[in-house]
This record gives structure tokens, C-alpha cells and sequence, in this order.
């Protein structure tokens, strides 16, 4: 039984070795047999937390322009170790995030264009925030995309708290 539901989650979706614990605990399945399962997965390679980790920093950056903060919270919160964590996110060069943070600044900043100055840095830098950009970044970033318009930034506020 615990073979047949981690075969039939891993044909969904790749899984980390937590969630498939969790979904054997949640069908009642033994913890002896579940990790008898789940060890013998691991060592035929069905269950490999880091190159799930690796594959969910790439995909998740390059498709929804994710940051380092947001995307190592996804993979805590799907049971990935705090190393394995960390390992999977600093695979992302600090380069390659801010030039995704302009990408997306510069999607989003023609629908900003009739605001006043101060609440396209809030709505603008806010975007940046919820995808786990620090503020420093969002600021450089923002203000660099509203210079580039010829928007005066002088009267903007020199950071954010």
C-alpha cells in the first residue's frame, strides 16, 4: 500500500521525501512500513530532496522571477533541509537576481506610468517585496527603472525601512 501511494504522488509531481512521509502518515500507513518505502526510494534515487531543491530554485526563478528569501521558504515549508536549503539557493548568482528583478520591474512599470512618482516606487518595490527581493534591491532597481524613464528621483525617499 505505502509503495503504491508514493508511485502514484511521484507520477503527479516530484515530491520531497517529507511530503510523501506526510501523505503516508495522513493514510494511516505504518512508520514502519512508510519508511521502509521511503528509504528504499531514496537509495534508487525516486526520492531525491536536493535535486528537487535544485530543479524548484530554477524553475521557480526563472518562471516566476522568485528571489533567494522567497524561494527558500517554499522548500521549508515542503520539509527540504535547512542545508539542502541553502545549497539549492545559492545556485542563484546574486547577477542573475537583480537582472530578474529589472526584468520584472520593467514588465510591470508601463502600468504605473499615470500614478504619482511615490506610488509607483510603493506599488513597484511591493511587487518586488512579495517575490522575497529585499528592500535594498527593490529600491536600487526601482529607482534605476525611473530614471531610465527620465523620471526625476531626487525627492524620493533614500531607502526603505
Amino acid at each position: 500500500m505505502a509503495r503504491a501511494v508514493c508511485l502514484r504522488l511521484l507520477t503527479l509531481a516530484p515530491r520531497t521525501r517529507a511530503q510523501l512521509a506526510e501523505a503516508l502518515r495522513r493514510r494511516n500507513i505504518p512508520d514502519d512500513a512508510a519508511e521502509s518505502v521511503l528509504s528504499r526510494f531514496s537509495d534508487v534515487g525516486l526520492i531525491d530532496d536536493e535535486a528537487f531543491a535544485e530543479a524548484w530554485v530554477s524553475s521557480r526563478h526563472a518562471g516566476r522571477g522568485l528571489a533567494r528569501r522567497a524561494l527558500a521558504a517554499e522548500l521549508r515549508t515542503r520539509g527540504v533541509a535547512e542545508e539542502t536549503v541553502r545549497e539549492a539557493v545559492d545556485q542563484l548568482d546574486p547577477d542573475q537576481e537583480l537582472e530578474t528583478a529589472r526584468r520584472l520591474v520593467a514588465r510591470k512599470l508601463p502600468g504605473t506610468r499615470g500614478l504619482e512618482p511615490a506610488a509607483r516606487v510603493r506599488r513597484l518595490a511591493g511587487m518586488l517585496a512579495r517575490k522575497g527581493y529585499s528592500g535594498s534591491v527593490a529600491y536600487r532597481v526601482v529607482r534605476e527603472a525611473l530614471e531610465s524613464e527620465g523620471q526625476p528621483t531626487d525627492d524620493l525617499p533614500e531607502g526603505f525601512d
